[in-house]
């Protein structure tokens, strides 16, 4: 027997406890900040920008969501969705503070604080949704396609979890890799690009031949997925395989304020993609990480 094997052997099975307690240190790249209750833990005052729109967030996929549509309603002339959007780093826990929690008392990005209605919207499918009815804009006015969409839009919504959750949380940030929960999440994740495979075969968009709300929620999650730009697991998945999937996200790539909206919020990657804060449409020239750091330097 080699010493893997043998390894595995002398484990014993995990027998879940009568009560299950809280271990602070039990690994993983989000353990400090994963934590079983709800509520602030610190006092901190949000920013507020000029514009109507007030958007708190981080780069992430759901993130982008939402930067990605407040681009495309500017694209079309929709000078009402003007935005700033304020950095909330989730790895320092800025989405615990007193401010954030009132804008979300589920302490997740994104959220949006419509200052014109005063009102606060939080999670990303209703922050598209609230975005899409407030602009009369990205979602058919057609009870019949309005539906499909939205039965795309609350697929995502019900899908990505899967993907981010399950099978990135095992595959990437866990602290061990483990076979059943790798397998287990791996075979869901493939499941659901061969729907949105086989869907995309048959329409240009998910829901139809327009570009919708449900396009932009899903494309940041299974669109950067089949590009290869997720968990360093494109052949892993063997993403080239689901050959209508790459063609609708290499179409929504190349969309301007796709490109403008996924950068906003942005803290890794390639400078010149990373747009930390947006307040005004001249900072995507002027303020990415890139500029700033041959400003300083000069």
């Amino acid at each position: 027997m080699n010493e893997e094997l043998r390894t595995m052997s002398d484990s014993k099975p995990y027998v879940p406890p009568k009560v299950w307690t809280w271990d602070a240190e039990n690994g993983g790249e989000w353990a400090k900040i994963n934590r079983p209750i709800a509520g602030p833990t610190h006092e901190a005052t949000l920013p507020r920008g000029k514009h109507p729109l007030q958007l708190y967030s981080m780069g992430t996929p759901n993130g982008q969501k939402v930067t990605i549509l407040l681009e495309e309603l500017l694209a079309v002339g929709e000078r009402g969705a003007e935005y700033d959007a304020h950095l909330i780093r989730i790895s320092q826990g800025d989405q615990f503070s007193t401010g954030f929690v009132e804008v979300n008392p589920n302490s997740k990005i994104p959220a949006l604080f419509d200052t014109e209605a005063g009102r606060r919207v939080f999670e990303s499918g209703a922050i598209l949704l609230y975005l899409a009815e407030k602009f009369g804009r990205f979602l058919p006015k057609d009870p019949s396609a309005r539906t499909e969409v939205l039965n795309w839009l609350f697929w995502l919504q019900g899908s990505a979890p899967y993907l981010g959750g399950g099978f990135g949380h095992f595959y990437a940030y866990a602290p061990e890799k483990f076979e059943y929960p790798i397998n287990r999440f791996t075979m869901e994740v493939k499941r659901q690009m061969d729907v949105l495979d086989r869907e995309l075969a048959e329409h240009r968009y998910l829901g139809g031949d327009e570009y919708t709300i449900a396009d932009m929620a899903t494309w940041p999650w299974y669109g950067n997925l089949v590009l290869g730009q997720s968990y360093g697991a494109g052949e892993f998945l063997q993403v080239d395989s689901y050959t209508h999937l790459r063609r609708w996200a290499d179409d929504i790539l190349a969309r301007a304020a796709v490109q403008r909206g996924r950068k906003v919020n942005r803290t890794w990657g390639e400078p010149s993609d990373q747009l930390h804060e947006r307040h005004d449409a001249s900072d995507f020239e002027l303020r990415t990480e890139d500029k700033l750091a041959r400003e300083s330097a000069a």
